[in-house]
């Protein structure tokens, strides 16, 4: 009756409440900006598969995923409020924590296969092979201590040592691991992936190997985690504990439908789909887990190397720190 005596009207009162309504669902959206340690590639793909299908709007989430200019550790973007939760490494969560940050922990959704890798032309077939004069480390902190830690601990832990530092040169070629081998900029480069840097230096005809982190007295941290501070994760508790149970669901999703879960990832990025990177992919979708649980005593370990390295000035005891936690899953 009302629409037949007042159309207009009527018409639109609704559209202002329809309005309303669609506000007050926007606003109830819990935002999360979350950034991404480096450019946009496959280890990002559950994100890419959520957003497309429209997971994270369901579970009430406005997620944002923030693409930074160069790789970085987020912590500092995430004290100052630019985002809420980052990607990042669980190297960098003792980095932060040894720094007086209180960065913490909480999903570790990626685990690849890394180490050194070398030309198998250049006389090095085991780790203690590296323990040469002017042997050139390509690593993208170089001149830091970064590089040298993991191929002295490789060769150490190879029955060769104790190493002085000295012996090695340091070249800084960025992250193009391949292009400082390719180039003869060095003799081995760190730190590089099954899932990428291999793939590419046999697409471009390179004879590569690597020595793994986790087969030479290295703590195996070729993991990708999620990190907020410690008064974000308490503020966003409960949107965190919903972005874990999309993010779940996504990875289970990639794990069934690999072709349209790849075929999602080539439409959200800028990246020909080549054999190249079709390849690289295809090697990451297989290092997505669902286990996002990390054991303490990963950290306790991956702590005392690294101050025993030289990669931090302060030993911080991990559990104490409360460096991660597995109590949001």
């Amino acid at each position: 009756i009302i629409f037949s005596l007042y159309p207009q009207r009527s018409f639109l009162s609704t559209m202002k409440r329809l309005g309303v309504l669609l506000a007050q669902k926007v606003s109830a959206a819990r935002r999360l900006r979350l950034g991404l340690e480096w450019f946009k590639n496959p280890d990002h793909t559950p994100f890419f598969v959520a957003s497309e299908h429209g997971w994270f709007a369901e579970a009430g989430l406005a997620v944002e995923l923030i693409e930074p200019d160069h790789h970085m550790d987020a912590i500092d973007a995430i004290s100052e409020g630019q985002m809420e939760l980052a990607i990042t490494e669980p190297l960098h969560l003792i980095e932060d924590r040894a720094k007086g940050h209180k960065a913490v922990g909480f999903v570790r959704f990626f685990h690849t296969n890394g180490g050194v890798m070398y030309l198998r032309n250049r006389g090095i077939q085991r780790p203690r092979d590296m323990e040469r004069k002017g042997l050139r480390i390509q690593y993208p902190n170089a001149p830091g201590p970064g590089g040298p830690a993991i191929v002295s601990t490789m060769i150490e832990a190879d029955g060769g040592g104790p190493v002085d530092l000295s012996i090695f040169g340091r070249t800084r070629n960025g992250f193009h691991h391949t292009e400082a081998l390719a180039s003869g900029k060095a003799d081995v480069a760190t730190l590089a992936f099954a899932n990428y840097e291999l793939i590419e230096a046999r697409h471009q005809g390179l004879d590569v190997d690597f020595f793994a982190l986790k087969d030479y007295g290295v703590p195996d941290f070729n993991q990708l985690v999620l990190t907020s501070s410690e008064e974000g994760l308490q503020r966003n508790r409960e949107a965190i504990v919903a972005l874990i149970k999309v993010l779940r669901h996504s990875i289970e999703y990639v794990r069934s439908n690999r072709a349209e879960a790849k075929r999602i990832y080539f439409k959200h990025t800028t990246a020909p789909e080549d054999p190249f990177r079709s390849e690289c992919w295809e090697a990451t979708a297989n290092c997505f887990t669902l286990d996002f649980t990390m054991p303490g005593k990963f950290y306790e370990e991956l702590s005392e190397w690294m101050f025993r390295r030289g990669l931090t000035k302060v030993k911080i005891d991990p559990n104490a720190e409360k460096v991660w936690t597995n109590d949001l899953l």
